[in-house]
């Protein structure tokens, strides 16, 4: 009985602490400045962590791209450039050179599936010892490395984990009690204050910092607000700093919970398995959200899919047919401090967010950039590009024309005759065919 009794003081006293400190803190939008200090020590860390790498290292390590991991040497040439100059001399079979060395370079690594991989790291954040540029530990910073695993999983992963439950219990409870209330101003801002303060505790769940800039130009109600997508927590991070109406899939756990819970107090906009499918269901629902001004934002991420952080790739079209003002945001996170990529095709939710648990912290730079409209010449796929180049230029992402489908479906034949078109008119121009 003394043991019981021991460990519920300590666990009432644990419970009081996080209240008080965090919780309170969080719900009321104001900082004690422990995050403050602790992200200070942690960068201090990994400052003091580089230099002794870059000391203990037996010769200096050229610097590499994020993105690159040295495999192969790229020729940036594009294929209209080498093709043109193949066309100087008549056609001898050494052409088909070009086609082989490109297809061996997508094989070995193409710009697609390398996005669906964790982004490189110029120096050892000390949360992993098998980054390609990393080839020497020292004493010290094997040590260093030994204390942050305990701190990380004896002390954060506790704390993240109780901060996690009551953001989402509270999320809950405080959805399912504002949403017996009738339609009415006051339950809109009940609802708000609910979505703001619960998003708040989750963050701190993260130990998020985040960097907002241009807030002048927030989503409005009645608009659509579009963003480059990395995450799950890309909705957490931008609910942070307002709310809005998320779409997608009916689910069924705790998420679904969740779901039946917050459409009661706001207008999300859920669909079943079956409905997805339906393209002018979809487009239907989503103007007549659009359509009502009194209406949150609604957050669409037009890739479909987690990209790693350092590009965007195509926008589905849908999001721009629907009409409307459309509030691009761009999202970059910082990878030295935590990896906040989700490869959906290799790890599940739960090992995904045990990875994120137990990472130093997630620090991220949010821009709102001014609001877009279609232009009366544009196409759907026109204003998509448009708005998906803005994105990756304020977040400096590189930008892809590629489906982020290819993350689990084969190329389309028709990128395939495309590429054989090209060669076939090398030929017909060399007067080798016909």
């Amino acid at each position: 009985m003394e043991v019981v009794w021991a460990v519920g003081q300590v666990g009432a006293l644990w419970v009081a602490v996080v209240l008080g400190l965090i919780v309170l803190p969080s719900a009321l939008g104001i900082s004690l400045g422990i995050s403050e200090a602790y992200m200070w020590v942690l960068v201090k860390t990994l400052e003091w962590a580089t230099i002794r790498l870059q000391k203990g290292a037996k010769k200096p390590q050229p610097p590499r791209t994020p993105t690159a991991n040295g495999i192969i040497e790229r020729d940036e040439t594009p294929m209209e450039k080498e093709i043109a100059l193949l066309h100087r001399a008549d056609f001898e079979f050494s052409h088909i050179f070009y086609f082989c060395r490109k297809g061996f370079e997508a094989i070995v690594e193409d710009e697609v599936t390398q996005r669906f991989s964790s982004e490189e790291l110029l120096s050892w954040n000390l949360l992993t010892r098998t980054n390609v540029n990393f080839h020497y530990i020292s004493l010290r910073l094997t040590v260093v490395w030994v204390i942050g695993v305990i701190v990380r999983y004896c002390f954060l992963l506790p704390l993240r984990v109780t901060l996690a439950a009551i953001g989402i219990t509270s999320m809950i409870v405080g959805t399912t009690v504002v949403g017996q209330l009738p339609n009415s101003s006051v339950k809109n801002y009940l609802s708000e204050v609910v979505h703001l303060t619960c998003s708040r505790i989750l963050v701190r769940a993260l130990s998020g910092t985040i960097h907002y800039h241009n807030k002048e130009n927030r989503p409005q109600k009645g608009g659509i607000c579009v963003a480059n997508h990395t995450s799950p927590i890309d909705a957490i991070i931008l609910t942070n700093d307002g709310c809005y109406a998320m779409v997608g899939q009916v689910h069924g756990g705790l998420m679904g919970i969740i779901q039946r819970a917050t459409v009661k107090a706001c207008p999300h906009v859920w669909f079943e398995r079956s409905e997805i499918k339906d393209r002018h269901l979809v487009t239907k629902r989503l103007r007549e959200h659009v359509a009502d001004k009194s209406k949150l934002p609604i957050l669409i991420f037009p890739e479909g899919t987690c990209i790693n952080n350092t590009s965007v790739m195509m926008f589905k079209k849908g999001s721009f047919e629907i009409g409307g003002t459309i509030y691009p945001v761009a999202i970059k996170y910082d990878p030295q401090f935590g990896d906040a990529f989700w490869n959906s095709s290799k790890y599940n939710i739960v090992s995904y967010l045990l990875r994120i648990m137990t990472s130093w912290a997630i620090v991220c730079n949010v821009w709102y950039l001014p609001p877009m409209v279609r232009k009366e010449d544009e196409d759907a796929v026109q204003f998509a590009n448009r708005v998906r180049s803005a994105i990756a230029r304020q977040g400096g992402l590189t930008e892809l024309p590629w489906d982020g489908g290819l993350k689990r479906a084969k190329v389309k034949d028709t990128f395939k005759e495309e590429q054989q078109k090209n060669y076939s008119k090398m030929l017909v121009r060399n007067g080798s065919v016909g």
